[in-house]
């Protein structure tokens, strides 16, 4: 990855793209790595867990955005008797590409058992 000086930036560089041209990323010398699938799929989980207090069940999914990782995590929102009839939901969690969290949504929610 190329990185070019910007103008009154100071010592921060902008990433690069694939395709040359500048993104709104910038990164100072302290900046960590970029994580790969399965540490945004662990991040994913954790974070969803610390910010919901539920029970996270797994990860379901993940995505390489232009911007980080897209990970779908699936947690049970309601335990109870029997665990077939638990609500579980599914949540999509963004992180960058260093795995800060930049957002979360519940995209759905169901019955254990009773999913697609």
């Amino acid at each position: 990855m190329t990185a070019a000086r910007i103008r009154g930036d100071g010592d921060r560089e902008r990433w690069r793209d694939r395709g040359g041209r500048d993104a709104d990323r910038y990164v100072d010398e302290d900046d960590d790595e970029a994580i790969a699938a399965a540490e945004a799929a662990r991040e994913g989980l954790r974070q969803i867990a610390g910010l919901t207090g539920r029970d996270p069940l797994g990860v379901t999914s993940i995505e390489a955005t232009d911007d980080g990782w897209l990970v779908g995590v699936e947690v049970v929102e309601d335990h109870r008797i029997p665990a077939s009839t638990d609500l579980l939901g599914l949540y999509e969690v963004e992180l960058d590409m260093v795995g800060t969290l930049l957002g979360y949504r519940r995209t759905r929610r169901y019955q254990r058992g009773k999913g697609d």
